[in-house]
């Protein structure tokens, strides 16, 4: 009997339960539905016509929610490691397939191609645009373009794990590992749901106090709704045309520095710190590398401005650069004017700060300043080693053992994300992109970073891209937001095998 149950779960394993995703999908495709009933009250409330685009949508979305929740009945409610993997991917795909209708029938007028990639470019995070005229939308589109930054910021596979029961086993692990950025993942809670939860609780709360923190300022409600949704989620997206340059407040850069840098935060770390574990978080080498890296930059961004003297006030030489700097490292993207004025060096302190990111475990993109922490220690026991051959030493990242495992992932990772963003520049060079355009692009898409550069840059957009162009973007945000492994799995003809 022993043997026949263990072969049984062995067959299960290896079979993908297609059914079983589905009705998971309809679930999350019921709770997107009723997200979307927000952006309508407020259409309804202003009477702005995208209403009937909202109403439709919430139809569509809701109806197909129910029909996988309740009209497909799996013959196994177990998930295996490859279930575990399609829906970590599915569910951003399928998100933004839902999400991008009111970008298509409201008063955007997007095509299929544009919503896609502006509905993706929220979900991941990104920040990087097809709308030139953001002003110029409704209300309600513009919450709907926050929100789908806010939704995606802490990850829509961790909200999964956070409201479906079912999924808090070693398989609710695994889609926790494949969302959730990073070298190592450290659960908060005893129980993946409980860490989930507890993200969630201060995801909120962090909100809500920079929801507040804005109002007092020059933001009316409005504003500082959408301006802390995509601060704290690092995702960018503003309601003015020009950003927060619009705003020419240092108040605003203040604050909004403050909270990107806190989003830029291993979110565990915020946790610790708020239960009075003090010396956790001064012994974590992440997040010293992390203010570290900021000063550095700070002085050389410094440096760069005067040199090329374009500045313009105090700001422009306090408050502006540290803006900037955060928002480029934490992948926020929120512009505080036109960074490249400053100097050749600032434009490339952007490109490296914009690839390796802030710290794993928060709502940032790019490769994460773990590795690179991991690569520096790395380097310094091989120069020993190069001097003392029989010298063993182990790397250890915030006392964390990096095992050989863990080395060979790390390199995997970074010569895959380094390729991508080559396939991403050499692409958009053979659609026309400026050079240095086209890297900076497709470095930004990658990261899930948002900034531009030239064409892309302050008030530009990537509209002007052919529809190949953005559903190429639209896949490259996938990938940096999924950390490319989970996606890969789910391309090789291994995966589909029994």
């Amino acid at each position: 009997m022993r043997r026949i149950h263990s072969i049984e779960r062995t067959s299960n394993s290896r079979i993908i339960n297609i059914p079983k995703q589905l009705t998971v999908l309809g679930q999350l495709l019921i709770f997107e539905a009723l997200f979307m009933t927000v952006p309508l009250f407020v259409c309804v409330f202003n009477h702005e016509s995208d209403w009937l685009a909202f109403i439709g949508t919430i139809g569509v979305t809701l109806i197909c929610g129910l029909i996988l929740k309740f009209l497909i009945k799996p013959g196994s409610d177990n998930l295996g490691r490859k279930d575990g993997c399609m829906i970590t991917c599915m569910v951003w795909i399928v998100f933004s397939s839902f999400g991008m209708l009111p970008f298509i029938f409201g008063s955007s007028h997007l095509n299929i191609s544009e919503g896609f990639f502006e509905t993706m470019s929220g979900f991941t995070t990104t920040g990087a645009t097809v709308i030139r005229d953001i002003e110029g939308c409704s209300m309600g589109l513009v919450l709907w373009r926050a929100m789908t930054q806010w939704i995606g910021g802490l990850g829509i596979v961790l909200f999964t794990l956070a409201i479906i029961p079912s999924l808090n086993n070693s398989k609710g692990v695994f889609m926790f590992h494949a969302e959730v950025s990073g070298i190592t993942h450290d659960k908060i809670g005893a129980r993946i749901a409980n860490t989930a939860k507890i993200l969630w609780l201060l995801y909120g709360t962090l909100t809500l106090i920079l929801i507040l923190l804005l109002w007092i300022g020059p933001m009316d409600l409005f504003e500082s709704v959408c301006h802390a949704f995509a601060a704290i989620s690092t995702g960018g997206y503003s309601t003015m045309n020009e950003s927060i340059a619009a705003y020419n407040s240092f108040y605003i850069k203040l604050i909004l520095s403050i909270f990107m840098f806190l989003g830029g935060v291993n979110f565990g770390l915020i946790y610790a710190a708020i239960k009075g574990y003090f010396r956790q978080v001064c012994k974590n080498d992440v997040l010293r590398a992390f203010v570290i890296l900021i000063f550095i930059n700070y002085l050389l961004t410094i440096i760069s401005i005067l040199h090329s003297g374009n500045y313009k006030g105090w700001q422009n030489l306090t408050i502006d650069p540290i803006f900037h700097i955060v928002s480029a490292m934490t992948s926020t993207g929120f512009g505080v004017g036109n960074f490249e004025a400053w100097g050749e060096l600032s434009l490339v302190l952007t490109i490296i700060m914009m690839y390796f990111g802030a710290c794993a475990g928060s709502t940032t993109g790019g490769a994460k300043l773990d590795r690179l922490v991991y690569l520096f220690k790395n380097f310094k026991i091989e120069v020993k080693r190069s001097v003392s051959p029989r010298s063993m030493k182990a790397i250890k990242v915030n006392n964390q053992l990096i095992t050989p495992e863990n080395t060979n992932e790390i390199i995997a990772f970074l010569l895959i994300y380094t390729a991508l963003i080559l396939f991403g520049g050499i692409l958009l060079s053979a659609l026309d992109f400026p050079i240095v355009d086209a890297f900076f692009s497709s470095i930004s898409c990658v990261s899930n970073n948002g900034l531009g550069s030239g064409v892309t840059g302050v008030t530009g957009s990537y509209d002007f891209l052919p529809s190949i162009g953005k559903w190429v973007m639209s896949f490259l945000m996938l990938a940096g937001r999924l950390e490319i492994f989970a996606l890969i799995m789910l391309l090789t003809p291994t995966f589909w095998k029994k």
